[in-house]
C-alpha cells in the first residue's frame, strides 16, 4: 500500500473486509473513490437519488446479514441520504454511509458545499464522524464496519474530506477493527432464563428486527422447537397490530412470562402495556437504554435484565432449552395464522377495481416457486394488506421507522442479494412515486423484479385518518391521479401492464416474471383501510 492515495487505502480496506459492491451516486467530492474502486475491483451500483443508495444498502445488509456500504457526495448529496438512515436504524441494518466532504484544510473558510455533516447524521446513526486525513481512512472504515455490525446492528456515517482522499499515505491495510467480538450470554444465565420460561403456563419470547431475516429466522425456529415456546419476531410500525401477525395481540395479552431478546420496550409494545399487568418479564439486550426502559415499564415484574447480542443469545437459550409440555405454542401459532374468513370472499365495491385481498393473494404462487424468494412490502394501507396476505422465505418491509418510499430500491437490492430468486414488491401508488426512476437503474444493471402498485389514487393512510377523525366533509390534500405507472415502466424499457379485474392478475404476474425485465403491474384497487385482525374468543 506504500505511496497510495487515501482513496486507494479506503477501497483496499473495504475489499479486504469483504465489501464487493457499493451503492452510490456520483458527485465532485467522491470521484477519487470511484477511481480507486476500479483498481480494487469493487462494483459501483450507480443509482438516481442519494436516498436510494442508503435504502439499497439497507435491504442488502438485511438480506445478506453483512454490512453494506452507500457512497454519496458531500453537502446536498449527504443531506439527501441522511433521512434514509432512519429506516436502516430502526430496522437494525448494518449500513455504512460514506459521504464526500469539503477538504479539512478549508473547514470554516466557506468551502464548496461545506456542511456539518457528522452532526447532521448523528441522530440516526450509531456513530458519525469525519476522517482526519489520509492516514486515518483505513482505520476509520474498518472501525465503521465494526460498529455497524456490533451489538444491535445499525447505520454508521463517515465523512471523507477530499484532501484526505487525494493525499498520499504510507499506511497499510488493517481490518482488525472491522471484526467486533459478539457479546455472548453465559451458559448459567441461559439455563436460568430457560428454566424460568418453562415454569410459565403461557410463556412467550419476543425478538426485534435483527432476528427477522435468514439467520434470525432460523435461530427463532430452533429455539421454538427446542423449548416448545412461541418465539415471535416484531418489525412492524403497527406493533402488536401488525396484520402479518394475525390475532397475536390477543395472545400476547394472555402471556404470563415474556422474554425480550433484543426487543425494544417502545411504542410497538405500547411501552409495556401490551403485556398484562400480571405478566413477568426477563430481558436480554445490548443497550443500557433498553434496560432502563424495561425497568421503568415493568418495575418489580422485571425479573432479570442482562446484556448479550440477540443472535448468540438465541443460540445459547436453545442449547439450554427446557421443554414446555403444553398446547400454548400451537394456540399462538394458530392465532398468528388466523385471517378473517370474510377475506376469502372480499370483492371491490367499485367497477374495474380489485379489493386489496384480490390484488395480493394470487401473488403467493410466485413466491412459492423458489426457496429464496423475496417479498418487499412498502406503503401505508396497501402495504399492510400485502403483509397480511403474503409470506416468503425473506421479507423486506419499511420496518419500525414507518417511513415509506423505499420499495423500489429494496427490490433492486433484493435482486442483487438473491440473484436466482423471484423478487415481488408490493407498494402503494404514493410510495411508488418516491423512487420511480430507479427503474432506470434496474434496466442499466439488468435487475428484473415484479412490482405490484396498488393504485387507489390517493394517500390512503392519511385519507383514512381524515375520514375517522374529521369526517367525510373534511377530506383534503390526499388525492392522487389514477396514473398509468405501467406505462412509465414501459417507457424506461421495462415491462408494464394495467390490471382492472381480479381474474387478470395471476396471468399478468406470470408474464411479468417471464419478461426478465423490471416489471410494474398497475393494479387498480379500492381504497380500503388497513386490515385489523381480531377473532372471537381468546
Amino acid at each position: 500500500m506504500a505511496g497510495n492515495r487515501g482513496a486507494d487505502l479506503l477501497c483496499q480496506t473495504l475489499k479486504t473486509a469483504g465489501i464487493r459492491r457499493i451503492f452510490t451516486l456520483s458527485g465532485n467530492h467522491i470521484m477519487p473513490v470511484f477511481d480507486a474502486a476500479l483498481d480494487a475491483g469493487i462494483e459501483l451500483v450507480h443509482v438516481r437519488h442519494e436516498a436510494a443508495c442508503v435504502h439499497m444498502a439497507d435491504a442488502y445488509a438485511r438480506l445478506t446479514g453483512a454490512p453494506a456500504v452507500a457512497l454519496v457526495t458531500g453537502g446536498p448529496g449527504h443531506a439527501n441520504a441522511v433521512g434514509a438512515l432512519y429506516t436502516a436504524q430502526m430496522a437494525e441494518a448494518p449500513v455504512v454511509l460514506l459521504s464526500g466532504h469539503a477538504p479539512n484544510d478549508q473547514i470554516g473558510l466557506g468551502a464548496f458545499q461545506e456542511m456539518r455533516q457528522a452532526e447532521m447524521a448523528a441522530p440516526v446513526a450509531k456513530a458519525s464522524w469525519t476522517s482526519a486525513g489520509a492516514d486515518a481512512l483505513g482505520t476509520d472504515i474498518a472501525r465503521a464496519l465494526g460498529i455497524a455490525r456490533a451489538g444491535r446492528p445499525g447505520p454508521v456515517h463517515l465523512s471523507l474530506p477530499t484532501d484526505a482522499l487525494d493525499a498520499t499515505t504510507e499506511v497499510a491495510v488493517n481490518i482488525d477493527a472491522a471484526h467486533a467480538a459478539p457479546a455472548v450470554l453465559p451458559d448459567q444465565t441461559a439455563a436460568t432464563i430457560m428454566s424460568w420460561l418453562a415454569g410459565g403456563a403461557r410463556p412467550l419470547v419476543l425478538t426485534g428486527p435483527e432476528a427477522m431475516q435468514r439467520a434470525g429466522n432460523a435461530a427463532r425456529r430452533a429455539l421454538a422447537d427446542a423449548a416448545g415456546v412461541p418465539v415471535v419476531g416484531m418489525e412492524s410500525p403497527r406493533g402488536t397490530a401488525d396484520p402479518s401477525l394475525g390475532a397475536f395481540a390477543q395472545m400476547l395479552a394472555l402471556a404470563d412470562r415474556v422474554l425480550l431478546v433484543g426487543k425494544r420496550v417502545d411504542f410497538t409494545l405500547r411501552f409495556g402495556k401490551a403485556l398484562s399487568a400480571a405478566c413477568e418479564v426477563m430481558q436480554i439486550d445490548t443497550e443500557s437504554l433498553e434496560h432502563t426502559r424495561a425497568r421503568r415499564a415493568f418495575g418489580e415484574r422485571l425479573r432479570l435484565s442482562t446484556g448479550a447480542d440477540a443472535l448468540p443469545a438465541l443460540a445459547a437459550l436453545t442449547r439450554h432449552a427446557t421443554r414446555a409440555a403444553s398446547g400454548w405454542r400451537a394456540e399462538v401459532d394458530a392465532a398468528i395464522a388466523y385471517r378473517p374468513p370474510e377475506w376469502d370472499v372480499a370483492r371491490a365495491g367499485t367497477p374495474e377495481r380489485l379489493h386489496p385481498v384480490e390484488a395480493c393473494r394470487p401473488l403467493q404462487a410466485l413466491l412459492d416457486t423458489h426457496p429464496d424468494a423475496v417479498l418487499v412490502s412498502d406503503g401505508g394501507e396497501f402495504g399492510q394488506w400485502a403483509q397480511a396476505c403474503l409470506s416468503a422465505p425473506s421479507r423486506v418491509i419499511n420496518g419500525v421507522a414507518g417511513a415509506i418510499g423505499a420499495g423500489l430500491p429494496f427490490a433492486l437490492a433484493a435482486r442483487l442479494a438473491r440473484p436466482g430468486a423471484p423478487v415481488v414488491a408490493l407498494m402503494g401508488d404514493g410510495t411508488f412515486g418516491f423512487h420511480a426512476m430507479e427503474i432506470d437503474t434496474a434496466m442499466r444493471y439488468r435487475l428484473p423484479f415484479v412490482a405490484v402498485v396498488g393504485n387507489d389514487a390517493r394517500w390512503n393512510a392519511e385519507y383514512q385518518i381524515q375520514l375517522r377523525a374529521y369526517g367525510p366533509q373534511r377530506l383534503v390534500g390526499c388525492e392522487l391521479a389514477p396514473s398509468r405507472y405501467d406505462r412509465l415502466a414501459a417507457a424506461l424499457g421495462g415491462h408494464g401492464e394495467l390490471v382492472t379485474a381480479a381474474g387478470e392478475l395471476a396471468g399478468a404476474a406470470r408474464r411479468a416474471l417471464a419478461s426478465g425485465l423490471p416489471a410494474v403491474l398497475n393494479v387498480m384497487i379500492d381504497g380500503a383501510p388497513a386490515p385489523q385482525v381480531t377473532r372471537a374468543g381468546p
